[in-house]
């Protein structure tokens, strides 16, 4: 896993954009299990990539317990927090690549890749994709500086962080969510494009 890699941290805007992201989105996730087009094994193994891409200790150790229990095996979720993939299923690593592309993008993948998602997989899956991902990225905005801050306490600080920046996340970062609810809301609404691309 990433941790102490020198990835930049999100931002405060970067912290509300994800979260209305995911908002905009997470029904998606419930929609798609519903309907059988996206399982529980599919959802954790872009759990554990786009984790791995941000390194986030707290998520990492959640999301290997729940992708035990979806029926990953012990090797696959330790390669795939060390950042090998050679165990996902070839159906699957499309999906993969593109959580991985997406939480490097710091959310803001290309056209090109989206485009080759939905060709693969149908937009019902593929918004199931993207839900995923998202749900994860609002874990890990708000999973790494509270596991840094408890860190800090344990002589272990990430050093990717300070205090200022943990303390800021833990407090404002409760304050902006109902602010991205109703922008989200409010964006559904007027139907709003619900992914952004690079430049």
């Amino acid at each position: 896993m990433r941790i102490d890699s020198g990835r930049k941290l999100y931002s405060m805007k970067e912290l509300f954009m994800i979260v209305y992201d995911g908002m905009r989105t997470v029904s998606y996730v419930s929609k798609a299990k519903r309907s059988k087009v996206i399982g529980d094994e599919l959802i954790e193994r872009i759990m554990l990539a786009v984790t791995e891409v941000n390194g986030c200790m707290i998520c990492s150790y959640a999301h290997t317990k729940m992708a035990l229990e979806a029926g990953l095996s012990n090797a696959e979720i330790q390669n795939m927090l060390s950042g090998v993939m050679t165990d996902i299923p070839s159906e699957e690593v499309q999906a993969i690549m593109f959580a991985q592309h997406y939480a490097d993008s710091r959310g803001k993948p290309s056209k090109e890749t989206w485009g080759r998602i939905v060709k693969s997989y149908g937009l019902s899956k593929s918004h199931g994709i993207l839900g995923a991902i998202r749900m994860i990225m609002i874990g890990n905005a708000y999973g790494i500086p509270w596991s840094s801050f408890v860190n800090r306490f344990r002589g272990k600080p990430d050093k990717r962080s300070s205090l200022l920046y943990e303390v800021e996340v833990i407090i404002l970062g409760s304050i902006i969510i109902p602010f991205a609810f109703v922008h989200s809301l409010i964006a559904t609404l007027l139907r709003f494009k619900v992914i952004r691309f690079t430049n």
